[in-house]
């Protein structure tokens, strides 16, 4: 019903076996033609060929991400010096409306400030030998 009726379709939702590729051939099929998908929550929710085949054809108008279903080859890395052998990102961005921005939505003043504050903490409990709240062992 959503996929149908709607104009504009933004994800905001976790990666997991019943999202991976939840925009794909079908679901594309069933949108309105010229839909704009926004996606900021995980790359692989999108099945990539299949946008860039909707895009060719104008079924999706628009397409905005700052994530990628391979962004691990890409997207941590300073590649500026780099030729990017993803030829299909390069396709993607060769789209005049394909927008791709980097994923800094963590990248606030507050939020640096409280990374920096536990980060702090974190150390003090280690050399007074306390339990660490967000112990490093814990979080590999």
């Amino acid at each position: 019903t959503v996929f149908k009726a709607s104009d504009i379709i933004s994800l905001h939702c976790p990666l997991t076996d019943s999202t991976k590729h939840l925009i794909n051939a079908d679901s594309i099929s069933s949108m309105k033609k010229g839909v704009m998908i926004i996606n900021t929550s995980r790359g692989k929710l999108i099945n990539t060929e299949d946008a860039i085949s909707a895009l060719k054809s104008r079924h999706i108008g628009y397409l905005g991400i700052d994530v990628y279903e391979q962004e691990e080859k890409l997207f941590f890395k300073d590649l500026s010096a780099s030729i990017i052998e993803d030829d299909v990102i390069q396709r993607l961005m060769s789209f005049p409306n394909v927008l791709v921005t980097a994923h800094q939505a963590f990248f606030t003043e507050e939020a640096l400030s409280q990374i920096a504050i536990k980060t702090l903490q974190n150390i003090q409990q280690l050399s007074i030998g306390t339990t660490v709240e967000n112990d490093p062992a814990i979080m590999l």
